[in-house]
């Protein structure tokens, strides 16, 4: 760890991070990395701490000094105001940001992404702390060939579907769709953070994530998470396959993604955290465009993987077909397709994703068959004995 430096040959000095949102999926990963391989100090703020657990306990451990945890609901503490003032610099990853939550909560959805946020960026602006903003790749909304003809050629042109981060509009459905209240809360919050940053002199980066995808991710429901719950795409598709249950594909799977393994997203905003002159004032794609397909052949690939890493053979009829109204509920609305350009990232700080969506899928499904095959078969036990 002694001696790194940044990408123009620069000593990197210890900072002290306060981390929101640190028990979550990204910040469990991020916290890692920041233990494994340097000598930051994290103030690991969040309501739970069962993902960070194994970096918390026990006392002994080599990076014990360097982290602490934080019981705080950032809603209405505050305490929150003097761990900022104490680092060096503050990421924020709260929020709600779940499908299903969107056009069923739209208000806690609304109230979690931007009002909720609003205190983070003010502490920041006020104290003069560096901020790193995370926001969303669904802050584009619909592309712009999402509204031409089906079969017109344009809909193969780049310029209609690749979304770029200082040219691409934020399209988004009428405000009955209520899905869009997350992308539009997302909005507004960058709007706000780069205000800050042109009128009070913020140092900021925002991040726009596009399908982070690895181990500890969203929640298998009824096991670590609630019965009824509907976590995003890949989780869903993970707890069918360990319940030999058909995959169900929302108004035929056609919308078109792309997944980035998390450990090389990590590696991104590794490069944000420890090269701010070079990060500071931009906003960055961080996503895979290779690895770029249809729901439905996620959820053919998936299949596939299971396969492989569980030894148990594919059920009859793998994938079903549902109405985004009946999985999702009135009120839902799509965007299509969603490419990142990664032209600024790769500028700023030369970084390229490396994992393959095969190899990223593998890793995954591998911890959640090792992690909650089990704890599913004694549950589905326990439903058909009742």
């Amino acid at each position: 760890m002694a001696g790194r430096v940044d990408l123009d040959g620069n000593q990197i000095n210890p900072i002290t991070l306060c981390m929101i949102g640190a028990g979550g999926f990204i910040g469990s990963h991020l916290c890692e990395k920041l233990m494994f391989e340097t000598c930051h100090k994290v103030l690991a703020v969040d309501v739970y701490s069962d993902k960070i657990k194994h970096l918390l306990e026990p006392a002994t451990i080599q990076w014990a000094d360097r982290i602490q945890f934080h019981r705080i609901n950032i809603k209405n503490d505050s305490r929150l105001e003097g761990l900022i003032k104490m680092a060096d610099l503050t990421i924020n990853l709260a929020a709600i940001c779940t499908p299903a939550d969107y056009n069923t909560r739209p208000l806690d959805t609304i109230y979690s992404n931007f009002i909720d946020a609003l205190p983070v960026v003010k502490y920041c602006s006020e104290n003069g702390k560096r901020l790193i903003h995370f926001s969303t790749c669904e802050v584009y909304g619909k592309t712009i060939g999402a509204f031409l003809p089906k079969d017109s050629p344009l809909r193969q042109d780049p310029a209609y579907y690749v979304l770029k981060e200082d040219a691409s509009p934020c399209i988004f459905g009428p405000i009955e769709k209520q899905r869009w209240s997350y992308a539009c809360a997302k909005q507004l919050i960058e709007r706000l953070v780069y205000a800050e940053g042109a009128e009070n002199g913020l140092e900021f980066t925002i991040v726009r994530p596009f399908n982070w995808i690895g181990p500890r991710m969203d929640f298998i429901p009824g096991i670590d998470g609630p019965s009824e719950g509907v976590p995003r795409v890949l989780a869903c598709f993970s707890n069918n396959l360990l319940r030999r249950e058909p995959l169900k594909l929302v108004d035929g799977g056609e919308s078109q993604r792309t997944f980035i393994y998390i450990k090389d997203a990590i590696e991104a905003i590794l490069l944000m955290i420890e090269n701010p002159a070079r990060a500071n004032g931009h906003i960055f794609n961080v996503g895979n465009p290779n690895n770029e397909v249809t729901v439905r052949q996620l959820a053919e690939m998936m299949t596939q993987v299971y396969s492989k890493v569980s030894g148990e053979s594919s059920i009859e009829t793998p994938t079903i077909d549902v109405s985004s109204k009946e999985f999702y509920g009135e009120g839902y609305d799509d965007s299509d397709k969603r490419i990142p350009d990664m032209t600024i990232i790769n500028k700023q700080l030369g970084w390229n994703p490396k994992t393959s969506l095969w190899d990223l899928l593998e890793s995954t499904l591998t911890y959640q068959h090792r992690t909650y095959a089990e704890a599913v078969k004694q549950a589905m036990s326990k439903t058909t004995v009742n």
